[in-house]
């Protein structure tokens, strides 16, 4: 009897389009906490789900390091006040007598939020904050985080699959910064500011990628900054100024250390796959068909050619409304759809919720057994 390709092989086979013995299962599930999933290796709802996909999954340990966006003159005060009935949380941002600021309030109407960048005054601020790019500065902050990451990174197990390092692209800062609306806006009104911006942050990108792929950090990045400036927001052309040039350079900066790059997109983004070419990611998370997305897994195979690791598509939704029943349906049609394609099977998003219901649980279970059951290659 042969023996199943390990889950590491597996995963590295599935990204660089290899031969593979069966369909790789990936449900998002890392191996230590962060501050966007729950903790599943330890959490008593999802400790079941954890140790079955020990046997029937491949797993990537989503890590980030954080390093400083601006250089130290430019500081950052928060203050809590009462006004009225509403409890308030500032963030100030200063630098020379200019300053911006985001704030959360909390009263009886409700929950209200200012993003730092509400206005074009804001965006003209926030444009002359001079962006930390001195390597040594970068270099002694993420030194600092190195230790623990490592301890992380031996107490993974390798076999299981492989660390994954998390970023950042350019645009991110800039899109969790704005109110949306003025975002869309500047797509048309200050591209070239913004892109000038990009290209500050851009250089910062490359001495945190540079620093994490000369110490072998991880074998896989993930890269989470193309759905923030994407069609229907802004135009096709503003996607192409804004995020293809610096995720291609990114990619192909990560591929000359020989490690592999999983973009993430979640949206419209049928029109845009010929972009993903031109980045040219191994794999590309996560393909939503309609009424979610617009592109069915067909078609986002003939436009890729096969060129790219295709990575979904089960709506995490349905994991919490489907009966097992039609769990397995859904996985055994996605399966017979990308049969013979390089494909990995997995949710659209990741654990995010502490409590789930025992339908959830066992629709989990029935994602995996059914994978396994429909996804032989070989």
């Amino acid at each position: 009897m042969i023996e199943p390709m390990p889950p590491r092989e597996l995963l590295l086979a599935s990204l660089d389009g290899e031969e593979c013995d069966r369909v790789p299962v990936w449900l998002l599930f890392p191996y230590h906490p962060t501050g966007y999933y729950v903790d599943v290796r330890n959490h008593p709802l999802y400790r079941g789900i954890f140790e079955a996909s020990k046997r029937y999954a491949v797993m990537l340990d989503r890590r980030n390091l954080s390093h400083p966006l601006f250089t130290p003159d430019v500081t950052v005060r928060e203050e809590s006040v009462t006004d009225g009935d509403a409890a308030v949380t500032r963030k100030i941002r200063l630098f020379r007598g200019e300053r911006t600021v985001s704030e959360i309030r909390i009263g009886e109407a409700g929950t209200t939020v200012k993003k730092e960048l509400d206005c074009e005054g804001d965006l003209d601020r926030f444009l002359s904050f001079p962006v930390e790019t001195d390597e040594r500065v970068i270099g002694e902050v993420l030194e600092g985080q190195l230790r623990e990451y490592l301890r992380e990174k031996d107490e993974f197990p390798t076999e299981y699959g492989a660390m994954m390092l998390d970023l950042g692209e350019p645009v991110n800062v800039l899109y969790q910064a704005s109110n949306l609306e003025e975002f869309s806006i500047w797509s048309l009104t200050r591209s070239d500011d913004v892109a000038a911006l990009l290209d500050r942050l851009m250089e910062q990108k490359r001495i945190v990628y540079r620093w994490c792929l000369e110490r072998d950090l991880a074998d896989v990045y993930f890269l989470v900054g193309s759905e923030l400036a994407a069609p229907p927001l802004v135009s096709r052309e503003t996607f192409r100024r804004w995020i293809v040039p610096y995720a291609k350079e990114l990619i192909a900066m990560v591929h000359g250390y020989g490690k592999r790059v999983i973009q993430h997109f979640h949206g419209q983004i049928r029109e845009i796959l010929p972009d993903f070419l031109e980045m040219a990611p191994d794999g590309l998370h996560t393909i939503e068909a309609p009424p979610v997305g617009n592109c069915t897994m067909t078609e986002a195979f003939r436009r890729t050619n096969d060129q790219i690791t295709l990575i979904g598509n089960i709506q995490y939704d349905d994991f919490r409304r489907f009966t097992p029943e039609q769990m397995r349906r859904a996985v055994r049609e996605l399966v017979e759809e990308c049969a013979g394609r390089r494909f990995i099977l997995s949710p659209t998003a990741g654990p995010y919720e502490e409590e789930i219901p025992r339908g959830m649980i066992d629709n989990y279970m029935t994602f995996m057994e059914a994978a396994r059951e429909y996804g032989r290659l070989s």
